[in-house]
């Protein structure tokens, strides 16, 4: 990657042009013509260094039951307990972590499910060989946006956060079939042509100043986190990241997750609730090109707050990541076929 190249990547990660030439605006940005700007993300996605552009959204806003959950699975079972958990159409994230609960996951499930979010896991529990499984919902979202600075990387610089709880709250939650309609397009990866979006409006009939004026019309409402890229982290020079958990004193969560979400470095920052075995009640993700970087960052935060009881948690193995797919059949078809494991 050369320096035009981290440019696009720094732009688009932000936020994708909602216009319909989008590419022709990235150029005027970085400086190039608009189909140099297709050339290079072209080589960029064969690379693997992008991963998708698409639309993001917030899966609570549109109904959808979500959580993240850690398993502890016995080590010569776990790449077979990973596959089965994957199975679900629902599982956007799955990493085989360095800790006793080493196999951690995110689930959704939509609004009509017949297993519900619960239900759900306990049949991800069964069928993967967990020997013990927490659920950790998110109790408050103080950030979430995944930007990786491809010239500084990961470092202790301050940002506002781009999406917390005063947008989900904020969130319009009536979602019409013409929403839907517009989310089944929008979350799809974008073509790589000139006019993506006259393309894109032709699959699900509408003019491309229609599902435009859509798309925008969803992120005024809050449905649509952001239109962005998504990167192959290590393909993209993050090669480590970490899953800060800090033991925060009750009274100190709001102030603790506010501060923390505006690190640049950090792309996620909840509150989750804590078990007997398990006291963390604060998430902080970093992405760095190295786990010393991340240590930094992570190290910065502690020492803003004062908070000395965190533990590290990295990825060592990618098992799956994606994006959820809404308003999909693929779920009810997951459902009918492990409706009866737990009978």
């Amino acid at each position: 990657m050369d320096a035009i190249d981290k440019d696009i990547l720094n732009f688009i990660q932000r936020e994708f042009p909602l216009e319909r030439e989008p590419f022709e605006a990235i150029g005027r940005e970085v400086g190039i013509a608009g189909d140099e700007v297709i050339r290079r993300i072209e080589a960029l996605k064969r690379g693997r260094v992008i991963r998708q552009i698409s639309a993001i959204f917030d899966t609570r806003v549109l109904g959808y039951q979500s959580t993240l959950v850690a398993a502890r699975i016995p080590k010569e079972t776990l790449a077979e307990g990973a596959k089965a958990v994957n199975s679900h159409p629902g599982v956007s994230h799955n990493y085989e972590r360095n800790n006793d609960f080493n196999l951690w996951y995110t689930v959704a499930v939509p609004p009509d499910s017949r297993l519900g979010l619960e239900g759900t896991v306990d049949v991800l529990h069964s069928i993967s060989g967990a020997e013990k499984t927490r659920i950790l919902p998110t109790l408050k979202l103080f950030k979430i946006g995944v930007t990786l600075d491809m010239k500084e990387g990961a470092t202790a610089k301050k940002e506002a956060p781009q999406y917390g709880e005063h947008d989900r709250q904020k969130a319009d939650r009536n979602v019409g079939e013409e929403d839907k309609a517009a989310i089944r397009a929008l979350q799809e990866d974008i073509p790589l042509t000139p006019r993506p979006f006259d393309l894109w409006g032709g699959q699900v009939g509408l003019s491309y100043e229609e599902l435009l004026d859509r798309a925008h019309d969803l992120q005024e409402r809050k449905i649509m986190r952001r239109f962005s890229a998504v990167l192959y982290h290590r393909k993209a020079g993050f090669r480590a990241n970490a899953m800060g958990v800090w033991k925060v004193p009750d009274e100190r969560i709001e102030e603790v997750g506010n501060t923390f979400a505006h690190y640049q470095a950090v792309s996620h920052c909840y509150q989750r609730p804590t078990y007997e075995d398990w006291p963390y009640s604060i998430f902080s993700m970093v992405h760095g090109r190295t786990v010393e970087e991340c240590e930094a960052v992570l190290d910065a935060m502690g020492a803003e707050t004062g908070l000395t009881e965190r533990d590290s948690l990295y990825s060592t193995r990618e098992y799956k990541k994606t994006r959820v797919r809404y308003f999909t059949p693929e779920m009810e078809a997951w459902e009918r076929l492990y409706a009866g494991v737990l009978r």
